[in-house]
């Protein structure tokens, strides 16, 4: 049998989000798998009572005696935000760079477990010997700090794994990308190259965070008023630039929401922001003249317990907005929140606020790489073969047709579940499948798709919930009347229903013997079948239903 090279996605192929990636070298018998990062999306509102989703581990955690170890390509979500439920099933060492080290470590303390053993660091550029692989952590420029594409040696032939990039001229935090290193891989040869498709149908370049930070100083030196900026907290560079702007502008500034000061201070602990004023706690800042002060806060996707919403609806406890003040988005409307963030803008605007957004200035630019940022990265890798991710079907057949332009001989289209044979061949090629899926946090489980607890949610829901409670006497009869508790149904005469309840409840247990126990099952059956069926001729609605026939 002859060693074999295999990539395996089982998140973030035919999605933006959860990205999880596999790479294997050996015997089919006998071979060794790396993981490359473990994200999370988020949900909607089409599934209640969940706000997580992460891809099932499943397959790789039946090989989890062969798992070289986790590694971490940067401190997005979508990219780490599942190694604390994932790890515990494989108990492998995780590798990452000292910011995202900082922010996984965070994340296993909320869940009371110790990583420090397991948890190791790569200096910035670093390499990393996991035989029979050889890693090379290659440092590029993105929306985060410290976001690394991955040389992957084999003996079969060498893989660029690019993770999250763009190409930024002026980064302000970190160094540019390193033009000639990525040209000498190309120059020793590139077996394949993974790439991130995000942007693909989009011209032109990404754009420079330098350009942002100069549009942002000029519209906030003309705003003679309170001024919330909100954007991801993880953009560190971003971050600085809103605190530039305040020193400039002679304003103090404010971090509003858990997570701009998580990451504010997993910042400064690997050195970065050096040279910042110090922000203020945002119960001082109520002091402070409206012209004045700056507030960079979390919720620029409209979330619902985001810090901008929280304010938006005079709800938080520190930070109030008033008429003439002035609001700027500076981030990426992202496709699925634009009803929310619509709602947001508009409820601002009616209360007089000025609401800034990329839709009205220049104060976003994306972390993905546009097409001629794609076009740089091709001429300087020229791999044998392209495998785009990281984007929706559309984005990857895109990046198929754009890859064939770009004269790659053999583009291969994934997704998720599919095991690409990148050696030996003639060519690479999908070959087999694996199992995958998602899996929900639900509370502190995690459930598949189909489970009880999620078509339950969804019914209450859709149709509320209805509980019957039957006393049944010694002698088989009803005592009393039933005991009715229901939530969620569209009941305009309370007492109406009630009495077309109890009738059915009557009437139907008279065709059964409530004092015999091998027809208990058949009972409750039919009284919620009975109960259900009125209640939908009343009200529409065909609600969860519970029966419970209680004997005293």
């Amino acid at each position: 049998m002859e060693e074999e090279l295999l990539f395996c996605p089982l998140g973030g192929s035919g999605e933006i989000g959860m990205n999880l990636n596999l790479y294997a070298y050996g015997k089919p018998d006998n071979q060794k798998w790396l993981i490359v990062d473990v994200g999370v999306t988020f949900a909607d509102d089409s599934i209640p009572g969940i706000d997580l989703i992460y891809p099932d581990p499943g397959f790789i955690v039946d090989k989890k005696d062969d798992v070289l170890g986790i590694i971490l390509t940067h401190a997005h979500e979508d990219h780490i935000g599942a190694i604390a439920h994932i790890w515990p099933n494989i108990k492998c060492n995780i590798y990452a760079t000292p910011f995202t080290s900082v922010l996984v470590r965070e994340k296993f303390k909320e869940k009371k477990i110790d990583i420090s053993s397991h948890l190791k660091i790569v200096e910035l550029n670093g390499t990393l010997e996991l035989k029979p692989f050889k890693i090379e952590f290659v440092t590029l420029t993105h929306s985060i700090l410290e976001p690394n594409g991955l040389k992957i040696s084999t003996p079969a032939g060498t893989i660029l794994h690019t993770g999250d990039w763009k190409c930024d001229p002026n980064p302000l935090i970190g160094n540019k990308i390193d033009v000639e290193k990525l040209k000498k891989i190309g120059d020793d040869g590139v077996l394949a190259m993974i790439c991130d498709s995000t942007n693909v149908f989009s011209i032109g370049r990404a754009g420079s965070e330098m350009d942002v930070r100069k549009n942002m100083l000029n519209i906030i030196q003309r705003l003679k008023k309170r001024i919330i900026v909100t954007s991801f907290a993880s953009n560190v560079a971003r971050m600085e630039s809103v605190f530039y702007c305040a020193e400039k502008t002679n304003r103090q500034i404010s971090l509003v929401g858990r997570s701009m000061h998580r990451i504010f201070k997993a910042a400064k602990e690997c050195g970065y922001l050096k040279n910042v004023i110090n922000p203020i706690d945002p119960r001082d800042a109520k002091n402070i003249e409206r012209d004045k002060i700056i507030y960079l806060c979390t919720g620029s996707q409209g979330e619902p317990m985001g810090a901008m919403m929280r304010i938006a609806n005079y709800n938080h406890p520190d930070v109030y907005i008033e008429k003439n003040d002035a609001v700027i988005f500076s981030s990426k409307i992202i496709p699925g929140n634009e009803k929310k963030l619509y709602k947001l803008h508009n409820q601002l605007v009616k209360e007089g606020v000025e609401v800034i957004s990329e839709e009205n200035e220049f104060i976003h630019v994306s972390g993905h790489p546009n097409r001629d940022d794609l076009k740089d990265m091709y001429n300087w890798i020229r791999p044998q073969s392209i495998i785009p991710v990281h984007g929706e079907h559309r984005h990857m057949i895109e990046h198929i047709k754009f890859a064939q332009e770009m004269q790659v001989p053999y583009p291969v289209e994934v997704e998720n579940g599919d095991i690409v044979k990148l050696f030996p061949g003639n060519k690479p090629e999908v070959y087999d499948k694996a199992p995958s899926g998602r899996l929900y946090v639900d509370g502190n489980i995690a459930v598949e798709e189909d489970s009880r607890s999620i078509k339950e949610r969804k019914n209450i829901s859709a149709n509320g919930i209805l509980d019957v409670t039957i006393l049944v006497t010694p002698k088989g009869n009803i005592h009393n009347k039933p005991i009715l508790n229901y939530s969620g149904l569209p009941i305009n005469d309370d007492e109406d229903y009630k009495y077309e309840l109890e009738n059915i409840i009557e009437k139907t247990a008279r065709t059964f013997s409530l004092n015999n126990q091998n027809q208990k099952d058949n009972i409750i059956d039919a009284i919620k079948i009975s109960c259900r069926k009125i209640t939908k001729e009343i009200t529409g609605k065909k609600p969860l239903t519970s029966i419970k026939l209680i004997r005293i």
